[in-house]
């Protein structure tokens, strides 16, 4: 695949760095920003909610570099805020950046939000039906899991399997609809350069694995604690999936700090390869492992 010839439209241009966790998103997102009078739309289904931000792997304000993120801290935990939501919001945006003459960058590492962006997606807007929740809520994971899968393999397929508010609400959706969430379309308003970063899993793991024991030096059972003493329900937090979900059940004496530490590990290794499998489907992403890479395939896309 080349860029050359497709610098020629006249469609506005966005620019997509992506990437499993812990791999460096965020830091080259920022720098590019800097180079190329960009400001930065984070592509994250977690960190839109006000205050979880070492869970989330938040950037820092420092680490912003004065340049603008958005979608960041836009609503309440205690709320839900779906991937409609997200679109609607991100959207928005997209079009404030580009009227001032600015490169829009969305930088993440969910999949399905970035594409959400940059695609022209109709995403259902099913509302909640809390006495269907009620009756899901009751059944194991396990039982979910193999409900989406034969309802919906396509989605059972990428989805946060150990995530009970992803998967009741992906069977909300296709049980209201009566049928799975149709393909979606890739065409789009824009013209796009998506970034990729490689990294070995050798490497990769080692930086989940550090940035877990600087998050927990940073105190990231504090937070959860805190975020639990404000009126966040343990229930809540577990929804929220992987870090909380696993700090609400220590901070309730389910499991100890050991083992708290052993399935961070594990569970967020999951959701790494979890990412990576998204990726691989993505034809179109052009993976660098360095920045000045990263910095020729962006100039000429620009040209």
């Amino acid at each position: 695949m080349s860029i050359t010839g497709i610098s020629s439209s006249t469609k506005p241009k966005i620019l997509v760095i992506l990437g499993p966790t812990a791999s460096g998103k965020s830091s080259l997102a920022v720098k590019l920003a800097k180079k190329f009078n960009g400001e930065i739309i984070s592509a994250d289904s977690r960190q839109v909610y006000k205050n979880l931000d070492i869970g989330t792997g938040k950037i820092t304000k420092k680490e912003m570099e004065k340049i603008p993120h958005h979608l960041l801290d836009v609503t309440n935990p205690k709320k839900t805020f779906t991937a409609a939501n997200f679109q609607k919001l991100g959207r928005k945006t997209i079009k404030k950046i580009l009227s001032k003459n600015k490169l829009p960058i969305i930088c993440g590492g969910t999949g399905f939000y970035i594409n959400s962006l940059i695609y022209n997606y109709s995403l259902p807007s099913t509302p909640q039906n809390l006495k269907f929740r009620a009756k899901l809520e009751e059944k194991p994971i396990s039982e979910l899991f193999t409900m989406l899968k034969k309802l919906d393999p396509e989605r059972a397929k990428n989805i946060d399997r150990q995530n009970p508010r992803r998967l009741i609400r992906a069977l909300e959706i296709i049980l209201s609809s009566k049928k799975p969430v149709p393909s979606l379309k890739k065409e789009s308003n824009y013209e796009i350069l998506k970034i990729g970063l490689k990294i070995n899993k050798k490497k990769l793991r080692e930086n989940i694995e550090n940035r877990l024991k600087k998050d927990l030096r940073r105190g990231i059972i504090t937070e959860s604690a805190r975020l639990h003493k404000k009126g966040l329900s343990w229930k809540r937090m577990e929804e929220l999936g992987l870090e909380y979900r696993l700090l609400a059940k220590f901070l309730q004496n389910f499991i100890s700090k050991k083992e708290l530490k052993e399935k961070l590990k594990t569970e967020i290794w999951r959701y790494a390869k979890r990412q990576l499998t998204w990726f691989k489907k993505e034809k179109d992403i052009f993976w660098i492992s360095s920045k000045p890479a990263a910095c020729r395939l962006v100039k000429n896309f620009l040209c």
